[in-house]
């Protein structure tokens, strides 16, 4: 079994679990009091949203390869209520974005690397284990 076998949420809410147990990804201070993007009125109301949103992160850097904050940020927008004009679509909060990569980055599971043209954080040999892991735990 692989993550690309495995139910997508049960694996985020899984490696969410285990992410809980390591050192190096956290919730900051700041993180209870933020909204994750400008399109959001209110913060998140579940507690464990940072862990969810780094076991997701994981999970986009293995599928889309070198990935940068940019583009990390517009998988996550959001439609923002502009009152009586359209909805505008905006990107996630860049800030948490970035910070989340950097923690992967410290749990040695994502690193920066030039692939051609493309240049972003793409997956190690780490990660990939522990992501597979769960997966084939999720499997049996």
């Amino acid at each position: 079994m692989s993550v690309y076998d495995v139910d997508t949420n049960e694996l985020i809410e899984k490696t969410a679990q285990e992410m809980k147990k390591i050192d190096a990804i956290k919730l900051p201070k700041w993180a209870l009091f933020v909204k994750t993007g400008p399109g959001k009125e209110r913060p998140p109301e579940r507690p464990d949203w940072w862990y969810c949103r780094a076991a997701s992160m994981l999970r986009k850097v293995l599928l889309k390869g070198p990935i940068g904050v940019s583009k990390m940020r517009a998988n996550y927008k959001s439609k923002a209520n502009m009152g009586h004009k359209p909805e505008r679509v905006k990107k996630a909060s860049g800030k948490i974005t970035r910070t989340i990569l950097q923690q992967l980055e410290k749990a040695e599971f994502v690193k920066f690397a030039e692939k051609g043209v493309h240049k972003g954080r793409i997956i190690t040999p780490k990660g990939k284990k522990f992501l597979d892991s769960i997966a084939k735990s999720l499997g049996k």
